[in-house]
């Protein structure tokens, strides 16, 4: 058990620590401008000059997947922190406060739990506006429930605890003893979630990338290859194959560096 715990929490961090190589080379150093068209050498094959070969219009698949590696962390990393940060506060609220207002504020986030996921960001984006911008706020409106719903049940566990007894016998405020009391407690939790949080807000920009509604072109999006490379995939599957291998590596990576995270600290600390 020991050695799977291990593996799945050194399996992702080697994933993630790859796909985050690849972003932080792609600012100092790409094989040819990603939105360059050559329409001369259409599906090149892969090869020394290409290595990834080209896509419909002659554009490197290569330097288009580096590309796109910025935005799709950049979307996971800032929705993700949104939410958490939204949700996180909802959650500690609903807790603290109690009455009506708890019954109030669980019940709008059951409710919005209840939208299966990329139906509730197409309708988000929809109204916040397609692009960069538009992705991260509807991704992070979709993580504010997952992030309600584990600091509101936290929240409610610390409160029976005698050091939160304690803290208010000497009248230390609500928000006192969330943060400084509670939040510790609770960081390895949150740690966990966010990181498996990432993954998905990845494949969630990707999915809405690939519908036309999450980045927008001629910057370049993971799914959005995918979506391009769809009637080409039978005679030139290599242009599909590599932006999905890198999506699976990444969702798979933070999936796992989750996984392990919260064998790591969690369980550890329950045990």
């Amino acid at each position: 058990m020991k050695r799977k715990r291990s593996f799945s929490l050194t399996a992702g961090a080697v994933m993630v620590a790859l796909i985050v190589a690849m972003c932080l080379v792609s600012f100092v150093w790409m094989p040819m401008d990603p939105e360059k068209m050559d329409t001369a050498n259409r599906f090149a094959l892969p090869g020394a000059q290409h290595l990834l070969g080209t896509d419909q219009f002659g554009r490197d698949v290569l330097s288009r997947i580096m590309e796109a590696s910025r935005w799709a962390l950049l979307v996971g990393v800032c929705s993700v922190t949104a939410g958490a940060a939204a949700g996180s506060a909802i959650g500690a609220a609903a807790a603290m406060l109690g009455g009506v207002l708890r019954s109030v504020i669980m019940r709008f986030i059951d409710g919005m739990m209840s939208f299966p996921g990329i139906l509730l960001a197409m309708m988000l984006v929809t109204v916040l506006g397609k692009g960069i911008l538009g992705s991260v706020l509807a991704i992070g409106i979709f993580m504010i429930p997952t992030f309600s719903r584990l600091v509101y049940s936290m929240v409610l566990e610390n409160k029976q605890r005698l050091y939160v007894k304690a803290a208010q016998s000497y009248g230390c405020s609500r928000r006192r003893i969330v943060l400084h009391h509670m939040l510790p407690d609770m960081l390895p939790r949150l740690i966990t979630q966010f990181s498996s949080s990432i993954g998905g807000a990845v494949l969630l920009e990707s999915s809405l990338s690939f519908l036309g509604l999450g980045i927008q072109p001629p910057t370049p999006s993971w799914g959005m290859m995918l979506s391009e490379a769809r009637q080409f995939v039978l005679s030139y599957p290599y242009i599909a194959v590599a932006p999905g291998v890198v999506l699976l590596i990444t969702v798979l990576g933070f999936n796992l560096l989750g996984d392990g995270l919260n064998d790591r600290f969690v369980k550890r600390s329950s045990r």
